[in-house]
């Protein structure tokens, strides 16, 4: 098992997520959306697993171009605009090769092991 965790260091989520696989003893990789966000091939490979960039979106966020984004009908410009912008991606991002989960979700995390 390969577990990846992209997240936000100020993230609650992300630090329950780290806890959970820590107290398991799982393996995984930390990675700081902010400081050193996703590689295009990264990316892809998350929009792919998740079915699509609307559920990558943090619709709750406070960031002024979530606003925007929800009366945006262009797709590639909403990937471009989140792939260049981490702070508008919902966290954490887990990734155990091709399965990939947003947010806190034990219960997929516990068919993985």
């Amino acid at each position: 098992m390969n577990i990846q965790i992209f997240g936000k260091s100020k993230c609650f989520d992300t630090k329950k997520t780290e806890r959970y696989f820590k107290e398991r003893r799982i393996k995984y990789q930390m990675v700081d959306l902010l400081r050193f966000g996703l590689s295009g091939k990264e990316f892809d490979a998350v929009i792919r697993g998740i079915g699509g960039i609307e559920n990558l979106i943090d619709w709750d966020g406070k960031h002024p171009d979530i606003t925007l984004m929800k009366y945006m009908d262009d797709t590639v410009a909403k990937e471009d605009k989140v792939f260049d912008n981490p702070q508008l991606m919902r966290t954490p991002i887990v990734r155990n090769g091709k399965q990939v989960t947003v947010g806190y979700c034990p219960e997929i995390w516990q068919t993985w092991e």
